[in-house]
């Protein structure tokens, strides 16, 4: 005789405590931007004042005025600069690191676990080793101060590889490659039409993840466009802070400035974002 046992719905809601742990983390992340705003719309004198204001002010349209109009940072130029950059290295990245994972993934070709294990040992050599060979190659070219120096050396990452062939490997059933070669379908088809719309949310997981870091990179863009007229947005911050005295108002108006696209990327590739992030977990 089988016995039924009517169990009541589990409720998945987490305790007070969690929201509260969360708000909490909320908050602590969110107050570096929250006092960037603060600064950015004080004078010097609010800036300098004890104990410190932390209601923001109504001076950001006279700190962005100084900003943009100061003769010796180009900012205006630098945000179009950083842009360019941006956009192009990661439409680059998206492009040829899916076609790479593409071929590590589903293919089979002489050596393919030999070279992905040399892309993953790349991962572990750190950027500034490479800082003076890529100079002197840049120069040789004769790229450096312009912003092909900055593009030509992100347009594919070993990360962007590995996540990619990571990825495809369990979003992609080998049997629907299959079915779609014997229907006629060659390689780069079989990667457009069948490939892409799988990974989409990955796409949208390494394009913000590349976006930020193409947007954010200081080092090397200080190294070969400095005391140019094609500064980037975070060059042109260094430009503000630098000299005997700092006007941090002017400072932090222009780094909230260089936030607002990255505030803005995030709210509006968010929830593919997310969705990119748990289908990796699940499926790993």
């Amino acid at each position: 005789m089988t016995t039924f046992v009517n169990r009541a719905p589990q409720d998945t809601r987490g305790s007070w405590k969690t929201y509260l742990g969360l708000v909490l983390i909320l908050l602590f992340s969110a107050f570096p931007v929250y006092w960037m705003l603060v600064i950015a719309t004080s004078t010097d004198a609010a800036v300098t004042q004890i104990p410190p204001s932390v209601i923001p002010g109504g001076e950001l349209m006279n700190n962005l005025r100084e900003v943009f109009t100061m003769n010796e940072v180009y900012f205006t130029a630098s945000l179009i600069n950083s842009f360019i950059v941006s956009s192009v290295i990661t439409a680059s990245t998206l492009f040829f690191c899916s076609l790479a994972g593409f071929a590590f993934a589903k293919l089979r070709f002489p050596a393919r676990n030999a070279l992905m294990f040399v892309v993953i040992l790349t991962l572990t050599v750190p950027n500034q080793l490479g800082v003076v060979a890529l100079y002197i190659l840049m120069g040789k070219l004769g790229w450096n101060g312009t912003l092909l120096a900055v593009i030509a050396p992100g347009l594919v990452s070993a990360f962007g590889v590995f996540y990619m062939r990571q990825f495809i490997a369990h979003a992609v059933p080998d049997e629907l490659v299959e079915s779609a070669r014997i229907d006629g379908a060659m390689t780069m088809r079989v990667y457009w039409s069948i490939v892409l719309p799988a990974i989409r949310p990955a796409l949208a997981v390494l394009g913000l993840l590349t976006f930020v870091m193409a947007w954010n990179d200081f080092q090397w863009p200080l190294i070969t466009l400095n005391g140019t007229e094609f500064p980037t947005s975070m060059v042109a911050l260094s430009d503000l802070a630098s000299g005997n005295y700092v006007i941090y108002r002017r400072v932090l108006a222009g780094a909230f400035v260089a936030t607002v696209p990255l505030i803005v990327l995030l709210l509006v590739g968010g929830r593919q974002i997310v969705r990119g992030i748990m289908e990796g977990a699940v499926k790993s």
